[in-house]
């Protein structure tokens, strides 16, 4: 039984990679009274004794190559259990695909942050990440509803991009269905160090719009840098975001420096472009950025015969990756905007 070096060592993440499918649930009481419950392989939650007024989840490995955001959650959980940090606010860590942190790629078979909001159970597919992304919804659920209602919620889920970025640490807003954006999740994304955020303009079938369209949650996919293999990431780059993490979960209210508009650089999503043929591919090289911004008139992708040219002048390009899955998402284009009435 892995109980006895769980306590000892804290280390969760070994202990979820040498069981990539399943792992007995057990739960056990930290020296300052704080519940532990392993609920799964790579899904641990901590409950203080003391009473609490947030209920926040912080997720990693969605994407198994990205190495960072799990290192700052297995620091953070081995922390926790050695009794090095004392929680003030209810948490639920995830790893999220443990097969891919083994094998060190972005997923197995199919991509898991493209499988929530019921998106893992339509069509005749069946798969690992499928399963694993039903489970995820799950204990999110659970852990939301098992409290009273009317509390604080919150998810981060923490990544790094495929390719390098003009802006290396950028945030994903969920599309909010109407409902404002908030000043103060703008405030708690520059204190990571992190001021580029994308708004979204459509529902998605990521892992941090099911926790905001199903819960109220604030939420955010945070990209915290480039994909780099275990062992090669510069922590010291994550400083910023590992001491705002602390407090969130550690004390009882996190103060942030005061909102100015000007310390931030948004974007709003301009379209997507699909791949919808075998023969798809993007003008411009490897080496290009995320918020790459092109001409207006510029060629960016053929897909088939079908060609996509910049509409927009500075309509820069986040997330290309042409080797998706066909009729899934090759590249967003995104254009400037400013913080207005829509923020609260």
């Amino acid at each position: 039984m892995y109980l006895e070096t769980l306590k000892k060592s804290g280390d969760f993440l070994s202990i979820t990679r040498e069981n990539e499918f399943h792992l007995e649930p057990t739960s056990f009481l930290l020296a300052n009274g704080t519940q532990v419950d392993v609920l799964d392989t790579g899904v641990i939650k901590f409950t203080p004794s003391a009473k609490t007024t947030k209920d926040i989840v912080l997720s990693s490995a969605v994407h198994g190559n990205e190495t960072a955001p799990i290192e700052i959650c297995d620091e953070l959980i081995q922390n926790i259990i050695l009794g090095k940090l004392e929680l003030n606010q209810r948490v639920l860590f995830i790893f999220g695909n443990p097969k891919s942190i083994n094998i060190g790629e972005r997923f197995v078979e199919e991509n898991l942050n493209r499988l929530f909001s019921g998106s893992h159970s339509k069509g005749d597919v069946h798969n690992a990440e499928r399963d694993r992304a039903k489970k995820l919804e799950i204990y999110v659920s659970d852990f939301f509803n098992e409290v009273e209602a009317g509390r604080y919620r919150c998810h981060y889920d923490l990544h790094t991009a495929i390719r390098g970025s003009k802006n290396e640490k950028f945030a994903v807003y969920p599309f909010l269905n109407g409902k404002p954006w908030k000043k103060s999740q703008l405030q708690f994304l520059l204190s990571c160090g992190v001021n580029t955020v994308l708004m979204m303009a459509a529902p998605a079938t990521t892992f941090s719009y099911f926790s905001s369209n199903e819960f109220g949650a604030d939420a955010f996919t945070i990209e915290l840098g480039q994909v780099r293999p275990f062992g090669e990431n510069d922590m010291a780059r994550f400083e910023k975001t590992k001491q705002t993490l602390n407090a969130l979960i550690s004390q009882e209210k996190v103060e942030y420096k005061e909102f100015n508009s000007e310390d931030f650089e948004l974007f709003e999503v301009y379209r997507t472009i699909n791949r919808t043929q075998e023969a798809f591919s993007f003008t411009f090289p490897d080496s290009a950025v995320n918020f790459t911004g092109f001409a207006k008139g510029e060629l960016l992708a053929n897909d088939g015969e079908k060609q996509y040219f910049a509409e927009v002048e500075g309509e820069a390009i986040i997330f290309p990756n042409a080797k998706v899955a066909l009729g899934q998402r090759a590249l967003l284009t995104v254009i400037p905007m400013q913080i207005n009435e829509k923020f609260i």
